[in-house]
């Protein structure tokens, strides 16, 4: 009777509010051209609406996340649930924009500040596997990738050892000691001599121009900078800018067509963004761009262009569950990337400092988080096939160990689960789920 219920469902959002291609159920492992234009938001993404995921057996996990939001003063979130590679929840709580009161749907997009790096990590294995460059690939000097002459002048000889890998696993060589070089921008153009705003490459600059805080390889230390070097060294060796590299390597062939790097005002909001909000009582700050006017750092104090690879991607909670099960290990949900790129993005022994683009491995489950002004969201894989996303779009003065409170909340939620419906909101119909098979990859 449930399957019933839920293909009836089906047929009346189809022909409502639900839109769907072929892509979204069967994703093509392929890469696209450079000069490929995605379909358009409202005609050929993946949108699923919140009434579909009306299920008794998920009554008190949402009255747990309703409960935490209030608490918490958090405005709207996005939650996706998956069970053994098939999406069996994707519901919005609260308000998308409080002003207008539009509500939170599945298909709205939210900053997802750090899970960027995962993003990021999943591009580097793909352009390994494509030979373009390994995780052993030194990044600078002669030798290496970004060798541009403006990487050239570089203070401390030991940048010539940081390899791809150091990046990924935070082992590069620098710390926050004198702050996040992320979120200095005021302080790398006054040393560069330069006005605001500055570019990647100023950052680069910038801290080439001082010595490492420790050897490369030797240490790990967290890195936001790391990561913004890594989307350099993805559009040095791809040959094509960073953010178009990740959309037709590894995004499109998905069938994910939203994600994209976000804007960092209001004006430059995308179609079906929500809007952020920040914690009181919240303070001003200077625009990013050195204008004298003072901005919120929800909108203008953070530019989200520099943070790309490492923190400035914005998506929804279903195409982020999309590509966690294209790249989780199980056989399930068709892996975009090879057995042996996946496992080592979570491999962890005596020549590493753990996973790659993941923030943690702990009790059986994959952890990915992400904090900034105005948004908190996390990813778990866990082995019992069950995974999830969660997205807010609100601040909060907990910082990253907010996470840790959202995790507590969904474990408790997912618990009380004791029958796991038996649709999948990634099918179009029943009778995909008979003739999947496992795409033809192209390396």
């Amino acid at each position: 009777m449930m399957k019933l219920v839920y293909k009836s469902l089906f047929a009346i959002a189809i022909t409502g509010t639900l839109w769907i291609t072929s892509s979204m159920v069967n994703p093509v492992s392929e890469s696209y051209g450079s000069d490929f234009n995605p379909p358009g938001t409202k005609v050929s993404s993946f949108h699923v609406p919140g009434f579909m995921s009306d299920n008794p057996e998920f009554a008190y996990l949402e009255k747990q996340v309703e409960r935490f939001m209030r608490r918490e003063l958090l405005e709207g979130a996005s939650i996706a649930i998956a069970k053994d590679g098939e999406l069996v929840y994707a519901k919005g709580f609260g308000n998308a924009d409080k002003e207008t009161e539009q509500k939170v749907e599945p298909h709205n997009l939210f900053r997802i500040a750090s899970i960027s790096k995962l993003i990021t990590a999943a591009g580097i294995m793909r352009l390994q596997e494509q030979g373009a460059l390994t995780l052993d690939s030194k990044v600078f000097g002669t030798e290496g990738i970004l060798n541009d002459s403006i990487y050239l002048n570089y203070r401390d000889k030991r940048v010539e050892q940081i390899t791809v890998g150091h990046l990924m696993e935070h082992s590069g060589g620098w710390t926050t000691r004198w702050g996040d070089q992320m979120f200095m921008p005021t302080v790398v153009a006054r040393s560069l001599h330069k006005p605001l705003p500055v570019t990647k490459s100023d950052i680069i600059q910038f801290v080439l121009n001082k010595r490492l805080h420790f050897t490369p390889g030797q240490s790990s230390y967290y890195s936001n900078l790391g990561y913004m070097i890594l989307g350099e060294v993805i559009s040095k060796a791809s040959g094509m800018d960073y953010e178009k590299y990740i959309q037709t390597n590894l995004l499109y062939p998905l069938g994910i067509f939203d994600m994209r790097i976000g804007g960092s005002h209001l004006h430059e909001r995308a179609e079906l963004e929500v809007k952020y909000y920040e914690p009181t009582p919240t303070f001003y700050v200077s625009d990013y761009k050195g204008d004298t006017t003072q901005v919120l750092r929800t909108y203008g104090g953070n530019d989200m262009n520099s943070l790309g690879a490492a923190g400035g991607w914005i998506a929804s909670s279903t195409d982020l569950m999309k590509l966690m099960l294209a790249i989780d290990g199980f056989d399930t949900y068709p892996d975009y990337l090879k057995p042996e790129s996946v496992e080592r993005m979570v491999s962890s022994d005596d020549n590493n400092y753990g996973p790659l683009g993941w923030r943690r491995i702990r009790s059986n489950t994959w952890y990915r988080t992400g904090t900034l002004a105005g948004t908190s969201a996390l990813m778990a894989r866990k082995d019992n096939g069950i995974s999830y996303v969660v997205l807010f779009n609100t601040g909060s003065w907990k910082g990253p160990a907010l996470a840790n409170d959202i995790s507590k909340v969904m474990e408790r939620g997912i618990k009380s689960i004791e029958q796991w419906p038996e649709y999948n909101l990634f099918e179009m119909d029943n009778t995909w789920a008979s003739t999947r098979r496992r795409p033809q990859v192209i390396y």
